[in-house]
């Protein structure tokens, strides 16, 4: 059974998943009838919420398109540390109207979800937080599924080529939301060009670059750098097929600061700094998902009653560049300009 390959795609541009935020089926469908490739984010969905959202995609869409999992996360953190946290967060849960979460050590039902996806047929299964182990990518592989890895380090893309990767994700610091490092102790700080360049020295598997890319120069530029593909996330995050939130789209066409923080889940992301961020971001033990299940319900109302400050506002460090258009234009436009770009760079080419 023929595995995808990044050379199949007409359009080397990836939509990136988004877990808990702006996917749908809508947007992966969009960008896949475009020529390139949508991703469905599984991450905090239930497993038949997932198979929902496959099946949704599979209306819309004939062509390839990847989900992502989160990979199970590290061992449950301090105790002490995440209730002293979340006893700071009663203020906001009051503010909010919501509960309080309890704190819970799970893993967003990993297995299942793997399962699930070589059950379905997915073609591109990828994988944040951490790496499968070489037993798991086998059964992927064994489903039809080509696996691809979020990587932040050198060390972590030259793990995951042992495990038999097919390809690496390679996220530079520049990324908007969740670090998909494998040790949120340590999460990868490198910026994307010098982590593709070092990447590249690790390892001879079709990289996947994303993180602060937002135009068509940039995709050229990864592209130049070594990359088989660009994977854009914020950047799709305007388009109306995108679920974002009204207050999340207002901050991301805006010209605030992004920081990384671990205030609001737990685990680092990068976001626009707003008030939760500025107040908490200190005090934020790295406890993931024991923070995340503490903060979620008043997250989510803050959300629903559209205010910026008592909700995470992720995205990446050039989210003021994004624009308000359809996804399926917005891939054509970007690689119009890339090809441009190129051109530019090598007018004989």
């Amino acid at each position: 059974m023929s595995r995808f390959s990044l050379d199949s795609l007409a359009i080397p541009i990836v939509q990136a998943p988004m877990g808990g935020g702006a996917s749908t089926p809508a947007l992966a469908a969009a960008v896949a009838n475009a020529g390139g490739l949508g991703f469905l984010a599984a991450g905090y969905k239930t497993p038949d919420a997932v198979r929902a959202d496959i099946a949704a995609l599979r209306e819309l869409t004939d062509r390839p398109f990847g989900v992502n999992v989160f990979a199970p996360p590290g061992p449950a953190a301090d105790s002490a540390a995440v209730d002293r946290f979340a006893e700071k967060l009663r203020a906001e849960a009051d503010r909010y109207g919501a509960a309080l979460g309890k704190p819970r050590h799970d893993d967003d039902e990993w297995a299942a979800k793997l399962a699930l996806v070589a059950e379905l047929g997915v073609p591109v299964v990828s994988s944040a937080f951490g790496c499968p182990a070489a037993g798991d990518v086998q059964d992927l592989h064994r489903a039809g599924a080509a696996v691809w890895v979020t990587v932040t380090t050198p060390a972590e893309a030259a793990v995951a080529a042992q495990a038999g990767a097919d390809a690496l994700v390679v996220q530079g610091a520049e990324a908007g939301g969740h670090r998909g490092s494998f040790d949120d102790a340590a999460p990868g700080d490198i910026g994307l060009l010098a982590l593709l360049q070092l990447v590249r020295a690790t390892t001879d598997l079709p990289l996947i670059a994303t993180g602060g890319i937002a135009t068509g120069a940039g995709v050229a530029a990864v592209l130049a750098a070594g990359a088989s593909a660009a994977a854009l996330g914020t950047a799709f995050m305007l388009c109306p097929e995108s679920a974002t939130a009204l207050a999340h789209r207002e901050a991301i066409a805006g010209d605030g600061d992004t920081a990384l923080t671990r205030a609001f889940t737990g685990r680092t992301a990068r976001g626009i700094v707003n008030r939760w961020l500025r107040k908490y971001d200190r005090n934020a033990p790295s406890a993931y998902p024991d923070v995340h299940h503490v903060t979620a319900a008043i997250r989510a109302a803050a959300r629903k009653s559209g205010d910026p400050d008592g909700f995470h506002l992720w995205a990446g460090q050039a989210h003021a560049l994004a624009s308000e258009e359809p996804a399926g234009e917005l891939v054509a436009r970007l690689w119009g300009e890339a090809v441009a770009a190129l051109r530019n760079v090598n007018p004989a080419g």
